[in-house]
C-alpha cells in the first residue's frame, strides 16, 4: 500500500475514535475499513469480521457484511480455524484453499457452502485481559499472498493502537462517571443527615443509622431514602422524619 492510502485509513480510525466512546462500535465500524483495504490490495472484494476475547469470553462483535458475521460465528461455535488459532497463538493464521488445506474440514466446508475459498486471521493486542482477530474472508484461493498478509498485519498493528485508546478513553469515562455518581449520591446523603441532624438534634452518625434502618425497613437503596428526604425538604413539605424513642 502506498503511504498516502495508510494515512487515510489512519485518520479514518482517529474519527472513528473521536465520534464514539463504544467500544463495540469502534469494533464494528472498524471492519469496515480493514475490508476496504484489503479489497484494494488484491483488487476483490475481500470481507471481514471482528472476533473480541475479553476475560476469557469470545464473541463476534461485528463484520463488514452480514455474511461475513456469520462464518466467524460459525468459527466461534465450532471452536476451530484460522481464527480461533489466531486468537490463541497471537500470530497470523492462514487458510490458504478450503479445498486443499486439510485442516479445519468442517469449517472449510460451511465456508465453500458460503462462496468463500480462502480465510486470513490476524491478530490484534488490545491488554492483558482483552484480545481481538480481525477474520478476513475471500472468494478465491491464492488471494492473501505473503506481501498481502504482511499488509493485513501491518494494518492491525496501527488497528490495534487505536483500539487500546478507544478502551482507555471508555473506561476513563466509565471512571469518570462512576465518580460523579458516587459525589452526587454521597452529597443528596450528606444532606439527607443534616436535615435529620437539624430536626432531631443528633449526630452525624446517628443521623446516618437513622438513614440506614429506614432503608432497610422500606427495602430501597439508602440513596433513594435521602434523596426523597431532600426532595420533601426542598419543596417545603413537611418531614415526618424522626427518631422514635
Amino acid at each position: 500500500m502506498v503511504a498516502d492510502e495508510w494515512a487515510e485509513d489512519f485518520e479514518q480510525l482517529v474519527d472513528l475514535i473521536g465520534g464514539t466512546d463504544d467500544v463495540k462500535a469502534v469494533l464494528q465500524g472498524l471492519t469496515g475499513f480493514a475490508a476496504g483495504m484489503m479489497t484494494r490490495i488484491t483488487t476483490t472484494n475481500i470481507e471481514c469480521a471482528v472476533t473480541l476475547r475479553r476475560r476469557k469470553r469470545t464473541a463476534t462483535i461485528g463484520g463488514s457484511s452480514d455474511r461475513a458475521v456469520v462464518l466467524d460465528r460459525i468459527e466461534q461455535a465450532l471452536g476451530s480455524g484460522p481464527c480461533v488459532e489466531a486468537l490463541d497463538s497471537g500470530v497470523p493464521v492462514l487458510l490458504g484453499d478450503v479445498l486443499s488445506d486439510p485442516r479445519w474440514p468442517e469449517y472449510s466446508s460451511a465456508l465453500l457452502a458460503a462462496g468463500v475459498h480462502s480465510a486470513l486471521g490476524v491478530p490484534m493486542t488490545l491488554g492483558e485481559d482483552s484480545a481481538a482477530v480481525l477474520n478476513f474472508f475471500a472468494p478465491q484461493p491464492g488471494l492473501f499472498t505473503e506481501q498481502v498478509v504482511a499488509d493485513a498485519v501491518l494494518f492491525a498493528e496501527m488497528a490495534s493502537k487505536a483500539l487500546r485508546l478507544a478502551i482507555r478513553i471508555a473506561a476513563s469515562d466509565q471512571r469518570g462517571n462512576d465518580l460523579k455518581a458516587a459525589m452526587e449520591n454521597r452529597t443528596v446523603i450528606d444532606l439527607a443527615c443534616g436535615i435529620i441532624m437539624a430536626q432531631n438534634r443528633c449526630s452525624q452518625n446517628e443521623a446516618f443509622d437513622f438513614l440506614r434502618r429506614a432503608s432497610s425497613d422500606r427495602n430501597q437503596k439508602l440513596y433513594a431514602v435521602a434523596l426523597e428526604m431532600v426532595n420533601r425538604v426542598s419543596g417545603q413539605q413537611p418531614t415526618t422524619a424522626h427518631f422514635e424513642d
